[in-house]
């Protein structure tokens, strides 16, 4: 089973997805929507048809000093939707997303991606780190539980 994670944007939605261990998080995709969340909806169902999805992680975007920012609220909404139209078959995680955005970039630049290319792929690289929070915290939690 994988986990699937999402960026969440106004125009742009990143996607990222693990490995069928949970061990590696992978870019999969920027989905460009412009504001249409049923786009997003529907490429995210024909995801869950191609994958066996068992947790979606999505990036809560919250302030450094730990507030919430406007887009939260819009965040919320989309979860709202997506537990209304998967909620019931697959968990939806939220996640605490500082700083991925950030780091996304400080990765494109380490890797010298051309800057055209970078506003396609910002989004997907958040996803990867939106994901692979979640699976650090998965794993911190299990090893807690064993010792």
């Amino acid at each position: 089973m994988r986990k699937l994670g999402i960026d969440y944007g106004d125009s742009r939605v990143g996607i990222a997805i693990s490995d069928s261990l949970g061990i590696t998080a992978q870019g999969l995709e920027t989905i460009h929507h412009n504001g249409n969340d049923k786009i997003v909806l529907k490429r995210l169902e024909e995801l869950f048809n191609e994958y066996e999805i068992d947790t979606i992680v999505i990036g809560m975007p919250i302030n450094m000093n730990g507030t919430k920012t406007d887009r939260v609220e819009v965040t919320q909404k989309f979860i709202h939707k997506l537990k209304c139209k998967f909620g019931k078959k697959i968990p939806i995680a939220p996640i605490d997303e500082r700083l991925t955005t950030v780091a996304a970039h400080k990765t494109m630049n380490f890797l010298d991606v051309n800057k055209k290319k970078k506003k396609n792929i910002v989004d997907t690289i958040s996803a990867v780190y939106i994901l692979e929070i979640y699976m650090n915290k998965m794993k911190n939690e299990l090893k807690g539980s064993i010792w």
